[in-house]
């Protein structure tokens, strides 16, 4: 009997000291546990400290496209001024265009006169001539009919008062010339001058078409980059609002069974891993929303320097 007693006090005093040692065991268990769950709420606490930063980011970028609306509409603007301007100076251009067609017309009218005035002088000119022989004519009939000397005399004056009034009109036809022919060059001055200032408008409506064309392919890459960023914004809010969702709504659910639930050490470890697989999860995201945010910034950078 006593030995059974003692066997039995044995078995007790080993089954004590097992217990013990399980106790032990569980209460390292538990402290490593705590130490996890400590470092996993202070990843969580990093997490929501990126996710804050990440947001103000993206206020950040939500101003900058705003600014860039006001850009947009400003170079709008600027491109109906020119447009106007383009205007203005077509108008001024049909003008000019007008005035010199006038002043082509009046330089054919004053040609015209020119020539005949030409051929008025070569008629003129051939009445001299005929005069002449008609002079030479009279002056072998004066020798030969010395009667007719008074009759001849007295034509010969008339003809000497013909020939004056004449010559004294070749003075005032080339008088006429000269002045015409002044007129003329000073409307080929004008001519020229009027040219100048047509090549030079024709230049700095060139040059307006060239910045119209410019500020249009500016324009034209600024609502790309636009759509483009607009677009990665969509994305990156329908990437956060599901992927970000799910593990934080896992990690919230676990966090509340563990205060509300005392089970086996067993069901801690298993809440604990869904917890860190989460934890990854949401870690794994937020790296790939940064690279995310740099490709979008990169692609932006890329559409200003193109």
């Amino acid at each position: 009997m006593q030995k059974i007693f003692l066997k039995t006090l044995n078995r007790k005093k080993m089954n004590t000291k097992i217990k013990k040692e399980e106790l032990i065991i569980t209460n390292k268990e538990l402290v490593f546990q705590n130490e996890e769950k400590e470092k996993r709420a202070a990843e969580l606490i990093i997490a929501n400290t990126e996710l804050a930063f990440q947001n103000k980011e993206k206020e950040k970028r939500a101003a900058e496209l705003i600014i860039a609306n006001k850009e947009l509409a400003f170079q709008n603007e600027e491109k109906e001024k020119r447009a106007a301007e383009l205007i203005i100076a077509n108008t001024e251009l049909a003008f000019q265009n007008e005035e010199k067609e006038k002043r082509a017309a009046e330089l054919i009218i004053a040609n015209t006169e020119l020539v005949f005035q030409n051929t008025e002088k070569e008629k003129r000119a051939a009445e001299l001539i005929i005069a002449n022989k008609e002079l030479a004519f009279q002056n072998e009939e004066k020798e030969k009919r010395a009667a007719e000397l008074i009759i001849a005399n007295n034509e010969l004056a008339f003809q000497n008062e013909e020939k004056e009034k004449r010559a004294a009109e070749l003075i005032i036809a080339n008088n006429e010339l000269a002045f015409q022919n002044l007129e003329k060059e000073k409307r080929a001055a004008e001519l020229i001058i009027a040219n100048n200032e047509l090549a030079f408008q024709n230049e700095e409506k060139e040059k307006q078409a060239t910045e119209l064309i410019m500020a249009n392919l500016e324009l034209k890459k600024a609502e790309e980059y636009q759509k483009e960023y607009i677009k990665g914004l969509e994305e990156m809010m329908f990437m956060t609002s599901h992927k970000v969702r799910q593990p934080v709504a896992n990690i919230l659910g676990l966090s509340y069974l563990l205060d509300q639930t005392i089970n086996s050490p067993d069901e801690h470890i298993q809440f604990l891993n869904h917890i860190k697989q989460s934890a990854l999860i949401l870690d794994s995201f937020t790296k790939e929303l940064t690279l995310f945010i740099s490709h979008l910034e990169q692609k932006g950078k890329n559409k200003k320097h193109a």
